[in-house]
Parts: C-alpha cells; structure tokens; sequence
C-alpha cells in the first residue's frame, strides 16, 4: 500500500507546487486533489495549463490519484442530476488531461422527506453512475463512489447502488466512517465492497476506528492502491505529516 493525501483541509490553501515540495519532504507517495480548492485544478484550465500540471507530476515523485470532486446524482429533479452527470464528464477530460487515473464522486442524501423510496434513489444514482462510468472508461479514467452521505454511506447502501451502476469502471472509495462497523468490527460491510475497492480514505489514526484491522483486510486481499489521509489542517503541516506517515507505517508494516 502506499501513503497519500487528499488536499481537503489540510492542504487546501496550497498551490500546485507546495503540495508536491510538501509531499515529497514527508514521502507522501500520491495526491487527490479536491476541486474547488486552492490549488485551481478545474475545468476551466486551456490545454497549456493543463500539460503543465501533468509535466508538474510526471517530474516529481508525487503521484497524482485524482481529481475528488463533489459531483452527486440523487437530486429529485431530473436537470439537476443531469448537471451533475455532465461536470463529472468535464471534470473526467480534466483529470485524463493532467493524468490523473480517477475522478471521485459521492452519493450524498435520500429523499425520504419528499416521499423518494430509497430504493428509487439508489437506482437513480447507480445508473448515473453507469453513464459516467462509460465515458470515463473510453478515456482510461476510473470512477470512484466515495463512501459517503448521511444515509449512503452505509455500507449495504453503496452496494445496491454499486450492483444497479453494474459497470467495470465504477469503483468504490472506502471511507474509514464509523458506520462501517457492526458490533465492533468492519468485516462484514468491507466484505461487501471489497471486491471494487480502489481507492481507500483515511482519517485521525490516533481514534477508535479499527486501523489495524483495515490495514490486515487489505494486506490480505493484495491492496496495492493509495491510503489517502484526510486530515484538518495544522499550523505545522510538515511535522505533522511525518509524524502521520510514522504512525500509517508502524500500522501497515505490522502485517506485513
């Protein structure tokens, strides 16, 4: 497994080139760069800019994961889930561009109070997620469900979203949420989406969610992807990352 950082909070004021020097002094080995942020990674980026950003990368031993953007396809109106679908398509030309391997997406909220069967919601946002997923694949980028939203999140939820989207190039971002558990332990819901994990999300390794166990499950199904650290920020960024990587590292090399 490798070390990574997703630039929401903690490196959301950094431009392009401190989030490489950053990564590089504290072997980080990857970056998600979250659109919207600091950084200016969106669409509007020209074809300069663009081979920039990836020559940028392509120079440095920062990789660059992908692109973690807010795209969601649950919305009741049928326009909004289409301007959705369509910014997840630009954001994909983006990250293919600058060579990015994925663009993270989310689903976010039910609509129970609306009288939305959850079920209903579920397809919706699977099959949205199908059509995206064809276009991404057409240009090599994956798409990747960030375990996510209040409701979705659950495990078993993002399955049934997962087998209604029913496409080779829709992946699963494991969250690390304390919803994973059941009675203690996350084996049962990583069971479920084990299999199209391609990307994992990491939080305070310091709390009570089982890392260890995370670590053992991955290890032991050939993880070989990013463990990306989605932490707030700090007024030491740089010591704090070191002491992260230590941490993230005492845990990952005790099962291996």
């Amino acid at each position: 497994m490798k070390l990574g950082l997703v630039t929401y909070n903690l490196a959301k004021d950094w431009n392009i080139e401190t989030i490489i020097a950053n990564c590089t002094e504290t072997n980080f080995e990857g970056v998600e760069l979250r659109t919207s942020h600091a950084h200016g990674v969106e669409v509007e980026l020209g074809a300069s800019a663009r081979t920039e950003i990836r020559q940028r990368f392509a120079d440095s031993p920062v990789t660059l994961v992908g692109l973690g953007s807010a795209f969601e396809y649950d919305a009741v109106d049928p326009q909004e889930v289409r301007r959705n679908i369509e910014g997840t398509k630009a954001y994909v030309q983006l990250a293919h561009d600058i060579g990015a391997s994925g663009v993270k997406v989310r689903p976010n909220k039910v609509h129970d109070d609306e009288g939305v069967p959850r079920a209903q919601t579920f397809e919706q946002i699977g099959l949205a997620l199908r059509e995206c997923g064809e276009f991404a694949g057409n240009l090599g980028v994956q798409i990747r469900l960030e375990v996510h939203g209040r409701v979705t999140c659950e495990p078993p939820h993002i399955r049934q979203i997962m087998d209604h989207a029913d496409h080779p190039n829709v992946y699963v971002c494991w969250n690390s949420n304390m919803q994973d558990m059941v009675d203690g332990s996350i084996d049962a819901n990583f069971a479920l989406l084990q299999p199209r994990i391609r990307l994992v999300h990491i939080t305070e390794l310091w709390n009570e969610y089982p890392w260890r166990r995370l670590f053992e499950l991955l290890q032991t199904h050939g993880y070989q992807g990013y463990t990306l650290a989605e932490i707030p920020e700090s007024p030491e960024p740089l010591r704090l990352m070191r002491y992260y990587r230590a941490l993230w590292l005492a845990l990952s090399e005790s099962h291996t």
